[in-house]
């Protein structure tokens, strides 16, 4: 586990949340620290079904027994599983603005990003109570959001407090633990993205945020095992992790320092409607695989010799082409018109594409070292998942590998960040490299399917 001083800096750190709670029993505390944060405020409890048996009950009771003002709790329809529409979001934080109510979040990542939308929209904080280690979104700012199909990152202020009660953690089902896992194994891909955007001159590192989550990130991924036998050390190790990478993103002001390409990837697929046994797959399995599939990306970059690359590098850059790439990508029309604008806004950095490479190549070496010492090789991040009860494999989420192939250059379409597939379409490189990971001596031509859930 982190260190409480790990997670009370990052707290110190924070933006807008001021207190947090990880341990056993923590939602006893959850009147205080309501109490604390909006004295006198009525509350309600914003839940679906399950969270509302897993914790909102006693929370709801909690309340009425310390005094503190609630009204009717707002249990979301979950069947099959709760969605995260901005639209109703946006309806939800209408009806909250109507009582002058402070909503409690009761649940995990698409019941908080409802109800920090929600929040949002009725200009009132918020407090979210935990119930299971699936994502990094608690304590992050900005919601991730469906709007009009298009997965996007909404600007939404975090909450200003958190309780994560371990005995409620424990009990989440074990899959969604795993979903913890792999989202927070997409931090280390998203540090390997921030170092190359800084070496190119795109997206200068914020050294604190940065090494708030990439000094303790591999600790945190060490213990698949125990997270996998629900061992209250290792859930409480991930459950940190998650939090701290929601503050460094609070601290940073966006989601630089926990989202990369493997978020891309991962957002490709939700858009998709990628489903596992006909319910949609969770995000932190998407990115868990995601994680793997841009690690496999990077250590083939890793080996080449990019300073060489600019002998015959090619300044021009055709937007026509990228139009149509765009139209072949997506059917619908609004995914086409978000990604346009996405794209819209990289291309009109294109007269920087030469300065980009000739900085990368000036410092080719040590970024080479710097990146190579955040990352793990993919072999052993693919084991992780597979340790923790994770996917591991594309396969695992029914996804074919041609479509793969496609979804690695769509990715980098959805996104104006500057990672890794940026860096690959500067040199030209992008197809290659795609092409050298499905050869047969490439990494997905050696991987099999496993057997990650």
């Amino acid at each position: 586990m982190a260190s409480d001083g790990v997670l009370q800096h990052a707290v110190s750190k924070a933006s807008v949340t001021r207190a947090v709670v990880v341990e056993r029993d923590a939602l006893a505390q959850l009147p205080r620290i309501v109490a604390q944060l909006q004295p006198g405020r009525t509350c309600r409890i914003v839940a679906d079904g399950n969270t509302m048996e897993a914790a909102g009950h006693r929370a709801q009771a909690l309340l009425r027994v310390s005094h503190v003002r609630v009204e009717p709790p707002l249990v979301l329809d979950a069947t099959p599983r709760l969605k995260p529409d901005a639209d109703a979001a946006r309806r939800i934080g209408a009806e909250i603005a109507a009582t002058g109510a402070v909503p409690i979040a009761v649940g995990a990542g698409v019941v908080n990003d409802i109800t920090k939308l929600a929040a949002q929209t009725a200009r009132t904080p918020y407090a979210c109570v935990a119930t299971a280690a699936s994502m990094d979104g608690y304590a992050a700012s900005g919601a991730s959001m469906l709007d009009q199909g298009f997965k996007r990152t909404m600007p939404c202020a975090p909450p200003i407090g958190v309780v994560a009660d371990l005995d409620v953690i424990s009990r989440a089902p074990p899959r969604m633990a795993a979903w913890g896992y792999g989202d927070l194994a997409g931090k280390l891909v998203a540090g390997a993205d921030w170092l190359l955007a800084d070496a190119a001159g795109e997206d200068p590192l914020s050294r604190e945020p940065f090494e708030l989550v990439q000094d303790n990130v591999k600790q945190w991924l060490s213990d698949p095992r125990g997270i996998a036998a629900h061992d209250a050390a290792a859930l409480g190790g991930l459950m940190e992790g998650l939090l701290i990478s929601g503050f460094a993103m609070q601290m940073h002001g966006n989601s630089r320092p926990a989202s990369g390409s493997d978020h891309q990837l991962a957002h490709v697929w939700e858009m998709d409607h990628v489903a596992v046994d006909g319910e949609a797959a969770a995000h932190g399995a998407c990115v868990g695989v995601g994680a793997v599939a841009m690690t496999a990306l990077y250590e083939w970059l890793l080996a080449q010799d990019v300073p060489r690359a600019l002998q015959v590098i090619d300044a021009r850059v055709d937007r026509a082409r990228v139009e149509a790439e765009i139209a072949a990508s997506f059917a619908d029309q609004a995914l086409v018109a978000s990604a346009r604008a996405e794209m819209t806004a990289k291309l009109d950095r294109a007269p920087q594409r030469v300065a980009r490479l000739r900085a990368l190549a000036a410092c080719w070496e040590d970024a080479r070292q710097s990146i190579r010492a955040t990352l793990v090789p993919a072999a052993t991040l693919a084991q992780g998942l597979r340790d923790c009860g994770a996917p591991s494999h594309p396969g695992d989420l029914g996804i074919p590998m041609p479509k793969l192939t496609r979804d690695y250059r769509r990715a980098r379409l959805i996104r104006r960040r500057y990672t890794i597939l940026d860096c690959l379409e500067d040199l030209g490189w992008l197809d290659r490299a795609i092409g050298a990971l499905f050869a047969p001596d490439g990494y997905w031509g050696l991987r099999p399917v496993s057997t990650g859930t």
